[in-house]
């Protein structure tokens, strides 16, 4: 237990003092591949579908990767990690790949909306006894690879800004019990999605200039929530961070007015490349919101990465632009079509 504590207090201390030294200077010599390597982290939600979960459908693109590649579970991940992407140290953990499915115990039962249609769907709840103790082994696994939980992407917390209060409640109070279980398999940060209408409310006009009165209502109650959750994480030590998830976080000055009405160390942007409504924010946004992240994900690689610190150098925003622009440049190329991506 003290090995693996002290193995994810080094990491913490690792990856902080890395990123508080890329802000100090910029160093002008060229990355060394370890270097480039330890700005990367492997992805759970592109290889989802080699995952068993108890919320699963029957798909043919699932059944044809197992076929290909075969199945593993979340603990089996930091070892998929390093034989399949050697060299890198660093995960991105999907949320719904949490548990055991063959424990029941571990998982609650929620309704959520899918297309416009309830679905029932079984979540792992970090908060139960049983939930715990597999967050333990994952943290003693972790402890044993060497290789560390940076991020989780997190779908579980739901309404942080729905204008229901019993509703906004109880996502902050999963938020939470989720930062408590990040905590105790040593991430650094996890997303929460801001909640409310999938499509953000639109501005009206009757006379004189369009008005949207109605989406203050949901910015007042995320910038409440998002601070009380980081003041939360701030405790614990795991970063809340937002991504660009539909609703209020389809537009790039939306979570920018959060964040900086936020205004705390314990809540930052991770932004997205393709998660974007449009091919004109795909650039434009990215370089909008990227000083205020230290990570950012890449989902057409499964890789994550870092940037500098919020705020602190406009210019790794300015290279994140012209990256995704040449991305852009080379789907048009091979005539791909435009698709957002969710995780």
């Amino acid at each position: 237990m003290n090995d693996r504590r002290d193995f994810l207090t080094g990491a913490g201390a690792l990856a902080a003092g890395a990123l508080l030294a890329s802000t100090a200077k910029a160093d002008p010599s060229p990355l060394t591949e370890k270097q480039k390597l330890d700005r990367l982290a492997s992805n759970t939600y592109p290889i989802r579908w080699l995952f068993p979960r108890r919320s699963s459908r029957p798909s043919p693109e699932s059944d044809a990767m197992k076929k290909k590649y075969g199945t593993i579970t979340l603990l089996d991940f930091p070892q998929f990690t390093k034989d399949k992407f050697p060299g890198v140290t660093h995960m991105d953990l999907w949320s719904s790949l949490f548990g055991d499915v063959n424990d029941e115990s571990m998982f609650e039962e929620q309704t959520v909306v899918y297309n416009g249609q309830e679905r029932k769907i079984q979540e792992f709840d970090p908060a139960t006894a049983s939930g715990k103790k597999w967050l333990d082994k994952m943290a003693n696994v972790i402890a044993k690879s060497g290789v560390r939980c940076h991020h989780i992407s997190n779908n579980a917390p739901r309404n942080i800004c729905d204008l229901d209060p019993e509703a906004r409640k109880a996502g902050i109070a999963t938020a939470k019990k989720w930062l408590d279980g990040a905590a105790t398999i040593g991430a650094q940060s996890m997303r929460v999605n801001s909640g409310g209408p999938r499509i953000a409310p639109a501005a009206t006009a009757t006379t004189g200039y369009p008005r949207n009165e109605e989406i203050e209502k949901y910015f007042a109650n995320a910038i409440t929530s998002f601070r009380e959750m980081a003041e939360y994480g701030e405790k614990v030590g795991v970063k809340v961070t937002i991504e660009n998830h539909w609703g209020l976080t389809a537009n790039p000055i939306n979570i920018r007015i959060i964040l900086d009405e936020v205004n705390h160390p314990y809540c930052e942007a991770s932004p997205d490349f393709c998660n974007w409504e449009h091919k004109y924010m795909l650039y434009h946004a990215l370089e909008a919101v990227a000083p205020y992240a230290t990570r950012r994900c890449t989902p057409s690689t499964g890789i994550v990465g870092t940037t500098h610190r919020r705020r602190a150098a406009w210019r790794s925003s300015t290279t994140t632009a012209t990256a995704a622009r040449s991305r852009w440049s080379t789907k048009k190329g091979r005539g791909m079509a435009w698709k957002a991506r969710s995780g």
